[in-house]
């Protein structure tokens, strides 16, 4: 036999019961909300919704914000990986630890090692190796023992300035550098005489270089004939040269 049950409420439904079809029609056009609220029932939620009071204020912040802050951290890392020490570097002072226990280098050893890189005289070596004499060294002893073995010639070195300046000066500049360094009389006029066999060619390369025409005026006259001059060629060769200058300068 079939009990009939209690009857339905207004809002159509039973407590608990099944839900009246009838009474409980949805209109398409009506929203969930307000079909719920029209029902008696509370506004839809999902699980995954929460209300803004329940957030922690670290649940709104920028995911990316999170990986900047830990970025933020890595200069202090940095400064104190580059502040160590590398490995193999020399600590602080320890370069100079070591200059002072290396052996003091030998008055000819230094001699030594100004006459490989080029010809000295005897009088310029002997200005280079003073500041560097001590108590028990003999300056005198040590330049004749390098002029025996050969390592110190005066003869190479005239030779070699005369090399070194012939194509740009003339006699009378490097006769007067030869003189500077005391080099021997003897072979100051040996320099001299084979300078003054080769002056007219040596005044014409160097003219025709910086100038390259005879001058038109007195005025470019004089300024050619006085950078000649300065360059140490005579007079005789500069007359020869720029053809009309004033015999003052041909008669000499």
């Amino acid at each position: 036999m079939i009990r009939k049950g209690r009857p339905l409420s207004d809002t159509g439904r039973n407590a608990g019961g099944p839900r009246n079809d009838e009474n409980d029609s949805f209109d398409p056009s009506e929203s969930f909300d307000a079909h719920d609220r029209a029902a008696g029932r509370g506004p839809r939620r999902t699980q995954f919704q929460s209300s803004p009071a329940s957030r922690n204020s670290s649940d709104l912040s920028d995911p990316f914000e999170t990986a900047g802050t830990t970025t933020a951290t890595e200069p202090t890392y940095s400064r104190s990986r580059d502040s160590r020490r590398v490995s193999g570097e020399a600590k602080p002072g320890q370069n100079e630890a070591k200059k002072s226990q290396r052996p003091a280098r030998s008055l000819k050893g230094r001699a030594l090692g100004y006459l490989s890189r080029r010809e000295y005289s005897r009088s310029e070596l002997a200005r280079k190796l003073k500041p560097f004499v001590e108590e028990n060294d003999s300056l005198d002893t040590l330049l004749d023992t390098l002029e025996a073995e050969n390592w110190l010639s005066d003869s190479r070195f005239t030779e070699s300035l005369i090399h070194r300046r012939s194509s740009r000066l003339g006699a009378s500049r490097i006769v007067g550098e030869l003189k500077q360094h005391s080099v021997d009389q003897t072979l100051v006029e040996e320099a001299s005489a084979q300078l003054r066999e080769t002056e007219l060619a040596r005044a014409q390369a160097v003219w025709r270089k910086k100038f390259g025409e005879l001058p038109q005026t007195p005025a470019e006259r004089a300024k050619q004939a006085r950078f000649l001059a300065s360059r140490g060629f005579s007079g005789a060769t500069i007359g020869k040269i720029l053809k009309g200058i004033d015999e003052e300068w041909s008669g000499e």
